[in-house]
């Protein structure tokens, strides 16, 4: 079993999560993120002041699932996340050892 975190721009999530769908992930876990990477973040102005927004808002996209299932959705993920813009984000694969369903005690891939 393997984790997926991705880092995306907000206004793309509905996109990835219809994309991850459609490739069999059944559950996905959103949180809503601030952070920066090679943009370093950006200059505003604010009656008159200017000043610097260090965190963009991003959206953390967070699923386990079986290993035969990763490259489709890194791939859906990569596919629908990206607008050719600094800023698009990042995809990480972590391994995972083991998975427990509270409710039923169903374990590792039973449980997803």
């Amino acid at each position: 079993m393997k984790k997926i975190e991705a880092i995306i721009k907000p206004f793309k999530l509905d996109d990835v999560v219809d994309a991850l769908s459609e490739v069999g992930i059944e559950g996905i876990t959103v949180s809503e993120v601030r952070g920066f990477g090679r943009q370093k973040g950006r200059t505003e102005v604010y009656k008159g002041a200017e000043y610097v927004v260090d965190f963009l808002p991003k959206i953390k996209l967070e699923v386990v699932l079986p290993e035969a299932l990763v490259d489709s959705a890194v791939e859906a993920i990569r596919k629908t996340a990206h607008t050719g813009k600094i800023g698009d984000g990042k995809i990480f694969v972590l391994p995972v050892e083991s998975v427990l369903r509270i409710r039923t005690g169903e374990k590792n891939e039973e449980a997803l």
